[in-house]
């Protein structure tokens, strides 16, 4: 019931000291609820602010943090940062090869409309004058302060052409002397007179992993120097029969399959992870196909390169067989125990021995018809013949060879010597 005192300036309201109009306690909460929240937020948000510059893409600007102190120009790295950087920290160490040789010089008095010269008849056609011209390009980079510089063999294969390697930056040209080519691997090893240059650093190709992003930079097509095209790493342990397009082929194998664009000039050149580091040498691309390129794993390479460093040259182990790589199909064809293994076998011709006179394989007891399984315990097949493991040792190493000899197995040590 309520009371009103009369003459009262106020209105006074008696009942239940503890009744409340309906929603109050709803307020209550939500005020309750927001304190809450807001407290455990300024607890909370620097391990937030933590995972975010850990795990999610970044961003660049102003931030503001709990207490209202704001940071500028805080940066975290995404992964277009790390690409921008990695370029230009690297750049400078790649550089473009132009090959250059002597070819005869055509005298004309005027062209035809395809830009074809007619032949002028005063010279007979018969003209000996050369003049020097580029027939080819390729990339490369530094390896060494003072002027070693790798690339693929088949860039510098001529050995009547002359060198030059052209800086990205300020194209400065060097002439090129070329210390070593690989003729087991597509790698050659070429030096300019110089210090001081920018060397990449080496990664560790055995640590690649498929779908890892990488990058890489070439002078493609001659003309584009210090290109970069980024993919990711489509394959591994990769096989193939590659050419240059001049009648020379070669077998790479263990190579690295990625979808960065490799292109004609590209050869040479460095591939990167995004820590930077060069994880392989680009060598080849499929014709005929889309973003499918190779790369010769780093890994082949540091030996070779530290080989040339130190004594200014490079020797190359050889085993001294003639051998095929047996298969399924081979097997059963010939009726071998053996579905892998290099068997050794005589060529076409009756100089064409199954085992060079003289060579580390005859001295060891190795006869034509053996099938040489394993090498240091590793097996001998199609992805790893015999080229794979002399590219892997040196002149003077000592190998365990596991045999299969006269329809035994058994293995013996055979000591590398040098390829003459």
């Amino acid at each position: 019931m309520e009371e009103i005192s009369p003459g009262a300036e106020t209105t006074t309201i008696v009942g239940p000291p503890h009744k409340r109009k309906r929603g109050q306690g709803w307020i209550v909460v939500l005020f309750v609820l927001v304190l809450g929240t807001g407290f455990i937020g300024g607890v909370l948000s620097p391990v937030v602010l933590r995972f975010v510059s850990q795990y999610i893409p970044a961003f660049e600007g102003a931030l503001t943090i709990p207490g209202g102190q704001v940071t500028e120009g805080v940066r975290v790295v995404t992964e277009e940062n790390a690409v921008a950087d990695l370029v230009e920290k690297n750049s400078p160490g790649v550089v473009s090869i132009v090959i250059s040789r002597d070819v005869q010089k055509l005298r004309s008095f005027f062209s035809n409309p395809f830009g074809l010269p007619f032949s002028d008849p005063r010279s007979g056609n018969n003209s000996t004058e050369t003049e020097k011209q580029r027939v080819g390009s390729g990339s490369g980079f530094f390896v060494s302060s003072d002027g070693l510089i790798v690339t693929n063999k088949h860039v510098v294969a001529d050995e009547q052409a002359e060198y030059t390697v052209i800086l990205g930056k300020d194209k400065k040209e060097y002439p090129a002397k070329v210390l070593a080519r690989d003729p087991s691997n597509d790698i050659a090893v070429i030096k300019i007179e110089g210090q001081d240059f920018p060397v990449p650093v080496f990664g560790d190709s055995d640590t690649i992993r498929v779908g890892e992003t990488v990058i890489a930079i070439g002078n493609p097509l001659g003309e584009f120097e210090n290109s970069v095209s980024r993919g990711i790493v489509s394959g591994l342990k990769r096989s193939l029969d590659a050419s240059s397009g001049l009648g020379d082929s070669e077998h790479l194998s263990d190579i690295i399959q990625i979808d960065a664009a490799i292109n004609p000039g590209n050869s040479g050149g460095p591939l990167f992870n995004l820590a930077g580091e060069v994880i392989g040498v680009n060598v080849a691309m499929a014709r005929g196909a889309e973003n499918i390129g190779f790369t010769l794993p780093i890994n082949q390479v540091k030996r070779i390169v530290e080989q040339v460093r130190m004594t200014g040259k490079q020797s190359f182990p050889y085993l001294g067989v003639r051998s095929i790589t047996l298969t399924d199909a081979l097997q059963k064809k010939t009726g071998l125990p053996f579905n892998y293994g290099a068997l050794v076998l005589r060529g076409e011709t009756l100089t064409d021995f199954a085992v060079v006179p003289g060579s580390p394989a005859d001295k060891a007891g190795i006869v034509e018809n053996d099938i040489i399984l394993e090498i240091n315990g590793e097996k001998v097949d199609m992805e790893h013949g015999l080229v794979y493991y002399m590219a892997r040792y040196a002149v003077g190493d000592t190998i365990t060879v596991k045999l299969w000899h006269k329809g035994e197995t058994k293995e013996i040590t055979v000591r590398l010597e040098e390829r003459q």
